[in-house]
């Protein structure tokens, strides 16, 4: 019962956020005697359940915002090899910044994120329990945030509303201040724990964002940064600092393991995946990126960028390191060759550690060269191939891996308070003695062992959006921060300078059609 009530949630989610005039069965709704009772009630549960399953692929997954947010900047490619990869175009025209409104990528993650607020909005009518109402909230309000981010525009319903009728349209500060309204109100019936659910620290972390971005979000070509709004960003952190609930481990990686759920101590809101049974296709991030012959086979398909390999010093663990597994499975790995993170040059057998050839017979020797067209002879071995969770290789041929997925985490929120201060805020303290200036709070991060990187004597904006590349690369952060640090036109590798109007994603073109309230972005 339960299992089918969430499955029909997910699906007429998606149809509602694509539809304006729908089957009478199939409108979107269900009604109190599908659901159940009052507040608290199995069935009620299960909604909020959907909530989460139907945000897990949409983050996880290689083709849904990680490819948005992530494709789009210096900090990730997909080439076209040869026959491999092509997709119509679909990396290509990501990276190079000349998608449009009828991208595949881009139409199935507005439709996603909109599952999402609306099976968090029908929930609200169902006399859920205050901290289920909660949760939905949060839930909704960082999918909302996450459509401002692309599109600047976000449609919305009332609980209750008909689905025959298109939704209404909240744009840009407008939007951004109700998503704030809606967490402050939330935070009082959050649970403190844990961090796989909707949390009070995760809506605090979310807010950060809002106050941060606000100015970005009311002027994308010309952001402002107003003291008062950067303060209430050094407040918030210094509220979920002093909770005293995350602290770093002695790896980088562990916040990422198969086991993160367990020693991922400065994580802050993940999603639960569990080995062997439930995961939104988390695997894809390293599938997608490893070649044919690794273990495990990948997919030999995305890669880095050298400029982006380059920011990083030698010695900083964050660009790669030979994890220390302990899971079944893992192979052993006796020459220490890196097997999470930036992997680059010749690469080897893990268990035999015997040089690997890719499937033409020439070493397999990751270039720091690779072109959005691939047409040599060496199509396979282009690109230094990226990846951030260490594999679990226990359950990585049925693909539900038992990586949590991070959505938030401390190195974060002390980058973001430094931020703050450069900007303006004012009032911080010694928040678990990580220090009152940016230039210490970046170095807190930096020169702890586990990223081992040298201490700076300053920091300017331009170094802070640097280090954070190197803290938050492929979490799906990049693309805000070049928006709001007046980066993300500028051209890059295989990538010219590109027109203002990418600083928007374009509406799909079928939401314009099925809902008169929504408008075509500039330039479209």
């Amino acid at each position: 019962m339960i299992r089918k009530l969430v499955f029909s949630l997910s699906v007429v989610s998606l149809v509602a956020a694509g539809c304006t005039k729908l089957d009478e069965n199939l409108n979107g709704q269900l009604n109190e005697s599908q659901v159940g009772g009052g507040g608290g009630s199995a069935n009620t549960a299960a909604l909020l359940t959907g909530i989460y399953d139907n945000i897990r692929g949409t983050f996880q997954d290689q083709a849904g915002v990680y490819a948005l947010w992530e494709m789009t900047t210096d900090e990730l490619i997909g080439p076209t090899r040869g026959g491999d990869w092509d997709d119509n175009g679909a990396w290509r025209v990501l990276h190079s910044h000349r998608f449009d409104g009828d991208h595949i990528r881009v139409r199935e993650v507005f439709a996603a994120l909109g599952g999402v607020m609306y099976s968090a909005t029908d929930l609200l009518r169902f006399n859920p329990t205050p901290q289920q109402k909660a949760e939905a909230r949060m839930l909704r309000a960082f999918a909302e945030f996450m459509m401002l981010d692309g599109w600047g525009q976000v449609p919305y319903r009332d609980p209750g509303e008909s689905t025959l009728q298109p939704p209404r349209v909240r744009k840009g500060v407008e939007e951004l201040d109700y998503i704030i309204a809606e967490l402050n109100a939330a935070i009082p019936d959050l649970p403190d724990a844990p961090k796989t659910r909707a949390n009070k620290n995760a809506a605090r972390v979310l807010l950060m964002k809002c106050y941060l971005n606000k100015g970005m979000i009311a002027n994308r070509a010309a952001p402002t940064f107003a003291a008062a709004d950067m303060t209430q960003v050094i407040t918030l952190a210094d509220q979920v600092i002093n909770s005293g609930l995350y602290s770093f481990r002695p790896v980088y990686f562990d916040a990422f393991a198969p086991n993160n759920g367990t020693i991922g101590t400065e994580n802050i809101w993940t999603q639960e995946n569990i080995g062997g049974t439930v995961a939104g296709n988390l695997r894809s991030r390293w599938h997608s990126t490893m070649h044919y012959n690794q273990n495990p086979s990948g997919w030999n398909g995305f890669t880095t960028l050298s400029d982006f390999y380059n920011k990083f010093e030698a010695a900083d663990k964050r660009r790669g390191i030979n994890y220390p597994y302990t899971s079944p499975g893992a192979p052993p790995n006796p020459g220490g060759r890196v097997n999470v993170g930036l992997l680059r040059g010749q690469q080897y057998n893990w268990t035999t550690d015997a040089p690997l050839n890719d499937r033409t017979g020439a070493p397999l020797s990751f270039t720091d060269d690779v072109k959005i067209i691939e047409k040599g002879t060496n199509l396979e071995v282009t690109g230094i191939r990226a990846y951030k969770y260490p594999i679990d290789f226990q359950y990585d041929d049925n693909g539900n891996v038992d990586n949590d997925y991070v959505y938030f985490r401390l190195a974060d929120v002390l980058l973001m308070k430094a931020e703050a201060i450069l900007r303006g805020g004012t009032g911080a303290t010694n928040a678990g003695g990580y220090g009152t200036t940016a230039v210490q709070l970046v170095n807190a991060v930096r020169t702890h062992p586990s990223r081992n990187a040298s201490a700076l004597g300053s920091v300017t904006l331009d170094q802070l959006i640097d280090e954070r590349a190197r803290e938050l690369y492929l979490e799906s952060w990049r693309k805000q921060d070049l928006i709001r640090f007046g980066k993300f036109l500028q051209a890059w590798q295989e990538k010219a300078a590109s027109d203002p109007k990418y600083l928007y994603f374009p509406v799909p073109n079928g939401q314009l059609a099925a809902n008169p309230n929504l408008t075509q972005n500039p330039g479209y």
